[in-house]
């Protein structure tokens, strides 16, 4: 896989992915959205990967936000195709069967927060703010920001944020819900690898299970939420790993999990 403007490296279970684009804080174009698209694509089907970690190079901003020079030029037909493609990435994040925990090391704005919002897990850098600033530009988020962002803070957070386009310190973050974890720049990274470490030793089928009732079940009534996870419930009981974790627990040892 060459990639210009994205890194993938894996060690110990986590795959870092890292927009690497520094001289423009990491801005999202069209060719870094398909880059980032192709590392999830390669964390799915990487055997050595069970949690991802995505974040920014350089010490200034996870993913300050889209590339202006594009948006300035876009069309209505240009506009909402990418919207489209841009949606289309942050799904199969979303949807990739893995923990994805976003480490916002800098500035996340607009699109740069999107991505983030499209991670199952958020840490946060104490030092730094995050926002939707579009409005300011007379322009609406477009990667799903509108949606996902009043599914985690709620509606009222959700307007405010988006309404006034004012950016929210790390403090405010945590206590919106926004970010699971907020540490000192310098401990961000342990901080991050300390969360995902808390979920690499359980069951991948059952992480990836708990996920999509999770995604799919929120997004319904609770009494269908509840039948999707009766129903993935009875799954994951047809697994040679719920088998190898039962009896690993009652022979109390430690579980050998094979994704089967």
């Amino acid at each position: 896989m060459d990639l210009q403007f994205v890194t993938y490296e894996v060690a110990n279970g986590i795959a870092t992915i890292t927009v690497n684009r520094p001289d423009k804080l990491n801005a999202l174009n069209d060719a870094v959205m398909a880059e980032i698209d192709a590392a999830f694509r390669r964390a799915k089907s990487d055997a050595d990967c069970g949690v991802v970690i995505l974040t920014g190079a350089g010490e200034k901003a996870f993913v300050a936000g889209a590339d202006i020079g594009e948006l300035a030029e876009q069309t209505v037909r240009g506009g909402k195709e990418k919207s489209l493609r841009g949606q289309r990435v942050l799904h199969n994040i979303e949807h990739l069967g893995k923990p994805v925990i976003a480490m916002i090391n800098g500035f996340a704005f607009g699109g740069g927060l999107e991505l983030a919002l499209a991670c199952h897990l958020r840490t946060l850098a104490a030092e730094t703010r995050i926002g939707l600033p579009e409005v300011g530009l007379s322009i609406i988020p477009g990667y799903g920001g509108t949606q996902r962002l009043p599914r985690i803070v709620g509606r009222g957070r959700a307007f405010e944020m988006i309404l006034s386009g004012k950016p929210i310190d790390a403090e405010t973050a945590l206590s919106f819900g926004l970010v699971n974890r907020v540490a000192p720049a310098a401990e961000l990274r342990e901080a991050t690898e300390k969360l995902a470490g808390a979920m690499l030793g359980n069951g991948p089928l059952a992480l990836a299970m708990a996920m999509e009732s999770i995604l799919r079940g929120t997004e319904t009534s609770l009494e269908e939420g509840l039948r999707i996870e009766c129903d993935l419930f009875g799954i994951i009981s047809s697994t040679e790993d719920m088998r190898e974790g039962l009896n690993a627990f009652l022979e109390k040892r430690k579980p050998e999990y094979k994704g089967k």
